[in-house]
């Protein structure tokens, strides 16, 4: 945008390069000269301009009283027909009198009145100057109504010290106007003056680094819940343990996690994604209101979720208005500690190339989203039309038994348990809590949002780190032989202890079976 320099037009300036004098007169004498009347007319003109305040504030004061007086003579002008007239307006001037401790006039500014050697006279002085001013008019008129007279005479000076304040209004706005239309060294100010201390942030722990992003093996199941939405991978493949970190809310409620782990919006920011695209003037607005509840990363990461949840749910226009809100706080934030004033100037200005910028990020960011949850939708249909999904869970044969989970501990000097505390430490971080706890059902809500390859691979490695007591075989009972042979073992079990026959100890052993489960009900 061009700069506008005509502010600049008002400066007034002693001192300029160009000018030209006379080669007989001494450029400097000459700017110095020029320079001292600069001076003197300003200081003439703020002179004037204080004599001119203080003399409307002494007729203010005159006129209060004046007007009092009038008050009082209107009051007897039934008794002027059979009283002595001076005597009347004697009694209206003692009626009319202010409180003695104001009858000071205010005390002339430094600089005003110097010339006057005698002290402002008071207002009383005042009135009774007024009062013989128009009793000698009075006794010049001779006339029969002599208290009528004394009245007119008093509205007659009225009306002059009002025209009077009328003129010296006038001519104090010329010269205010004239004294405003300068730019001077003496008008400079601090326009914006600001300071802050940034205060060291607690660390936070850092999070455990996985390789890639985690995705939920069963979708819809992860899905159900509004409380967690998250976006996850682009492609449909299982490769790696990361899914085993996403847990249900009962696993995640017995651990200390950070706040920014819940990405559901909170009421004001729920109020921020209703805002509709496009209208910069309406978010701007709600952060200036709201600034610190909006610009944090918690409610970017809502944001997103809820654009996830939205588009999950056929809400597209919604879905897009939270990604679109949601870039807006990213930028705002990396534009730095000005970024919401920069950011909003930015794209309200026309023509400006961040406008079209953040459009297309937001389209773009919208799309992943929009192929991601067509994707999920399209695995839950397949899921749907198959019946179940495949999953590894943890079973004891023997009724009645229990299997039990021996975490090692991480300071042991046992080479052995050193050996499988490794094995641990290369588990997914909610497998591990998981294994923490001693729950079945949990390990096997871990186990089941893995591929059947990579929980093979888990549960082989649990046997080999002593954490678990396996057989070697894999029951494999999505299958009519597998199915049978299960229920060939749990048959024996149930009539040997009809019998009363020992156990064999073999038995008492847990199994790890492939079953078929629904893919919304990983129990």
């Amino acid at each position: 945008m061009p700069v506008d320099y005509s502010k600049w037009d008002a400066l007034e300036l002693s001192d300029d390069s160009d000018i030209e004098v006379h080669p007989n007169v001494d450029k400097r004498s000459f700017i110095r000269a020029k320079q001292n009347q600069i001076h003197q007319h300003r200081f003439e003109r703020r002179r004037e301009i204080d004599t001119l305040k203080y003399e409307r504030l002494i007729n203010d004061g005159l006129l209060e009283r004046i007007n009092a007086l009038l008050d009082a003579l209107s009051s007897h002008q039934e008794e002027a027909k059979s009283k002595d007239p001076d005597q009347l307006v004697l009694q209206s001037m003692l009626e009319s009198a202010a409180d003695p401790a104001k009858d000071e006039p205010p005390k002339p500014p430094e600089g005003v009145y110097t010339h006057q050697k005698e002290p402002q006279p008071t207002y009383s002085k005042m009135m009774a100057s007024l009062i013989d001013q128009v009793k000698k008019e009075v006794d010049e008129k001779k006339s029969p109504d002599r208290f009528k007279d004394y009245i007119d005479g008093v509205r007659g000076h009225l009306t002059k010290v009002q025209n009077l304040q009328q003129e010296l209004l006038t001519k104090l706005a010329q010269l205010e106007k004239e004294e405003g239309s300068r730019i001077t060294s003496d008008q400079l100010h601090d326009g914006v003056n600001y300071s802050s201390v940034n205060k060291p942030k607690p660390k936070e722990p850092a999070a455990p680094k996985t390789t890639k992003d985690p995705e939920l093996l069963n979708p819809k199941a992860g899905l159900a819940s509004n409380q967690r939405s998250v976006p996850t991978r682009s492609d449909s493949q299982v490769s790696s343990g990361a899914e085993a970190d996403v847990e249900d809310d009962n696993l995640i409620e017995q651990h200390d996690l950070d706040d920014d782990s819940n990405l559901e919006l909170t009421p004001t920011a729920k109020g921020f994604s209703q805002i509709k695209i496009g209208d910069f003037q309406a978010s701007l607005q709600y952060i200036g209101k709201n600034y610190d509840e909006i610009m944090n990363q918690k409610t970017h990461d809502s944001l997103l979720g809820e654009a996830f949840s939205a588009q999950m749910k056929g809400k597209a226009t919604y879905a897009k208005q939270c990604v679109h809100q949601a870039l807006l706080v990213q930028y705002c934030q990396q534009l730095g500690k000005d970024g919401v004033g920069v950011f909003f100037k930015r794209v309200t200005t026309k023509g400006h190339k961040a406008h079209k910028l953040f459009v297309d990020d937001v389209n773009d960011t919208y799309a992943r989203i929009q192929a991601r949850t067509a994707e999920l939708k399209r695995q839950e249909q397949e899921v749907e039309e198959k019946g179940g999904v495949e999953q590894i869970q943890l079973h004891a044969v023997e009724p009645g038994t229990e299997i039990h989970i021996n975490v090692p501990q991480p300071n042991s000097t046992d080479p052995v348990e050193i050996e499988a505390r490794k094995i641990f430490d290369t588990f997914p971080p909610g497998l591990q809590r998981a294994l923490e706890t001693g729950s079945l059902d949990k390990i096997n809500d871990v186990l089941g949002k893995m591929a059947i390859d990579e929980a093979e691979q888990v549960v082989e490695k649990l046997g080999e780190g002593g954490m678990l007591s396996l057989q070697e075989g894999v029951i494999d009972a999505t299958n009519e032989e597998g199915q049978q042979r299960l229920r060939e073992i749990e048959e024996e079990e149930r009539q040997k202890k009809a019998t009363g026959e020992p156990v064999q100890p073999g038995f008492t052993e847990p199994v790890a079976a492939v079953e078929q489960s629904s893919a919304y009900d990983i129990d």
